[in-house]
């Protein structure tokens, strides 16, 4: 069974940072797609940013490609989200998400979600 785990999200102040963990299990993660997407209060799901585990090769939406890093420890099966100056736009419940074949952004590409982390940034 494949299972997802957040924790580390909280209340931060704008311009401060969080860093996001995803314990996973039940999958070769050495060899999958994995995502962080977030939703705000009546908006869409949408993604952030993803990484490709067999060669990490990654990608960011533009809104955060120069404040956010993930990363992995393939030994611990786990997934960072490093989230730096942060805004209050950031303001969302921030999902990790896997997939065996399907890389990229879109919510719809994958297949396995956490039960989500609230982040809040305030001003």
């Amino acid at each position: 069974e494949v299972q997802l785990v957040e924790s580390g999200g909280g209340l931060v102040q704008a311009g401060g940072s969080l860093r996001l963990s995803c314990a996973t299990s039940g999958f070769n993660f050495d060899n999958y797609y994995i995502g962080w997407l977030r939703q705000a209060p009546g908006k869409e799901r949408e993604g952030v940013s993803c990484l490709r585990t067999a060669d990490r090769t990654t990608f960011y939406s533009k809104d955060v490609e120069d404040r956010f890093t993930i990363s992995t420890d393939n030994a611990k099966n786990t997934i960072y989200l490093q989230m730096d100056s942060l805004k209050p736009e950031d303001t969302a419940v921030y999902y990790c998400a896997a997939d065996p074949k399907n890389f990229g952004l879109g919510p719809d590409l994958y297949r396995y979600w956490g039960q989500g982390t609230q982040v809040t940034v305030s001003s």
